[in-house]
């Protein structure tokens, strides 16, 4: 520190004026052009935040969050009030270019709906948009609902994220019905070839349970029961959500818990005679 504030020349004395540093001894100017620690930005808000950065990017926006919005001021009255209104019209007609686009955004806004009707994270919610926009790209769209892709992109991303959400929790929120879901899952897996996976129905033993009001014991019994199914091979081939059904209906009858098979059902969103199969293999 010593050197670096001493002249090179004469070893004198360095002062800061402004925005030069100069020798006192000899006026050598040593250095120009400080660093200003200050802000770069000025702001124009009422309020004292002073952000100097606006919203994060994110891939549920079209745009990726990085078009500007004309806000709405209440000290704007009269003409002024109508002409900003005009503008905020124009631009945002101008903010989507082709019909292409505009169906992006009626999409994105339907997976932002479903993904906090069903309380998923904002991870499959920014996958289920670029699955979307690559269902888009390979024209799968055409013929086919935005709402059903939309709906499908969702499923398709706890599909491969190992999220346990049926095919009826989710067109039961959707705008899309339960065939146009399955026909635009159909052709998403089968033309963009998704890394999906079968589901274990352990993953549905939690919220099943919830719904029921069933103890603990119960579904810690329950797990028994699901692994007990995968070593003698009754998971394949079968609904995992009516096999977590048999095992908690079977659970709960071994600890002879009042519970049966038509509320076990229904909490999974199967039929009574789909948990039956498995629950007569577990009896066998």
């Amino acid at each position: 520190m010593d050197s670096q504030r001493t002249c090179p020349e004469c070893s004198g004395r360095l002062d800061d004026a402004g925005a030069e540093t100069f020798c006192a001894g000899c006026g050598l100017v040593v250095a120009e052009d400080r660093v200003d620690p200050g802000p770069e930005w000025r702001s124009f808000d009422d309020g004292p935040n002073r952000k100097r950065t606006g919203a994060p990017l994110t891939r549920s926006r079209h745009d990726r969050g990085l078009s500007t919005e004309i806000g709405r001021s209440t000290r704007l009255t009269g003409r002024k009030r109508r002409l900003f209104a005009r503008l905020r019209r124009q631009h945002n007609r101008a903010r989507i270019s082709s019909r292409a686009e505009r169906n992006r955004v009626y999409a994105f806004t339907e997976v932002r709906r479903l993904v906090g009707a069903l309380g998923l994270s904002e991870s499959i919610r920014d996958r289920a948009c670029v699955l979307f926009e690559s269902a888009q790209d390979s024209d799968l769209l055409r013929g086919r609902s935005l709402e059903g892709f939309a709906a499908a992109a969702v499923y398709a991303v706890c599909r491969t994220d190992a999220v346990s959400r049926t095919l009826a929790e989710i067109s039961a929120v959707a705008k899309a019905t339960r065939d146009e879901l399955t026909a635009a899952y159909d052709a998403l897996n089968r033309e963009l070839g998704l890394p999906t996976g079968p589901i274990d129905p352990a993953e549905y033993l939690a919220r099943f349970a919830s719904r029921l009001g069933l103890p603990s014991d119960i579904e810690t019994r329950a797990r028994t029961l699901v692994e007990r199914c995968h070593e003698n091979g009754l998971t394949s081939g079968r609904n995992p959500s009516g096999v977590a059904a048999a095992c908690l209906y079977t659970a709960a009858s071994e600890r002879e818990h009042s519970l049966t098979q038509q509320a076990a059902a229904d909490a999974a969103g199967v039929t009574p005679v789909t948990l039956r199969a498995t629950y007569y293999d577990l009896q066998e």
